[in-house]
């Protein structure tokens, strides 16, 4: 059965100016594997602020019609994989990367405080502590623009859009040699090789 799965990532944002999962996307985009010979998948890196998640996301599921979204995005104070199980309506008015900021603390006014994530949140961790890299479901995305993200998938995903929807923080990686004693972008792409694997068998039942 073919199947079309679009993974995100964000670019860098005040803070962080080298967002990993910028480059993770890429690495994912690229593999090839048996369990996803039949997977299509469609790369994208958000720029990271509230109005690239308003246009660019409708914009990629109407056009590619994805049974899954697979979403990566950076925890700065993280030092494992969290496996994200439910979206907040909730915000930061801290400003994103074009400088723009929320002007309230929810997302949705009259909805409820949070939404489970449509995705096999328990096979997702088992898939990449299967690799050996650390991980940990979560129930508290935060309240800045990955947050944003997974309340937007999991509504579209309540729409017409995509039946599963994932969210996956990462920490901060080591660059090059010696330093803090962190993940690299090799073990990054390990885990969410696996990930992607046990989102593509999920979203084949």
């Amino acid at each position: 059965m073919a199947l079309t799965i679009l993974i995100t990532g964000f670019g860098p944002f005040p803070g962080a100016p080298f967002n990993p999962t910028e480059a993770l996307v890429k690495r994912l985009a690229r593999l090839r594997r048996p369990a996803l010979a039949e997977v299509k998948i469609v790369p994208h890196v958000f720029p990271t602020r509230y109005a690239a998640v308003d246009r660019d996301l409708p914009r990629l599921i109407a056009r590619h019609k994805p049974d899954a979204l697979l979403m990566f995005g950076l925890a700065t104070r993280a030092k494992t994989l969290r496996v994200e199980t439910r979206a907040r309506n909730a915000l930061t008015l801290l400003a994103d990367a074009g400088g723009s900021a929320p002007r309230n603390h929810i997302i949705a006014a009259g909805a409820p405080p949070a939404m489970q994530m449509p995705a096999p949140t328990r096979r997702l961790l088992a898939a990449i502590r299967a690799t050996g890299v650390p991980a940990v479901l979560s129930c508290d995305a935060g309240r800045y623009l990955c947050n944003y993200l997974c309340w937007r998938a999991t509504e579209a995903a309540a729409k017409s859009g995509p039946r599963l929807a994932a969210f996956i923080h990462v920490p901060p990686i080591r660059r090059g040699s010696g330093g803090v004693k962190r993940l690299t972008l090799d073990d990054l792409a390990r885990a969410g090789g696996r990930a992607l694997a046990a989102l593509a068998a999920a979203a084949r039942r």
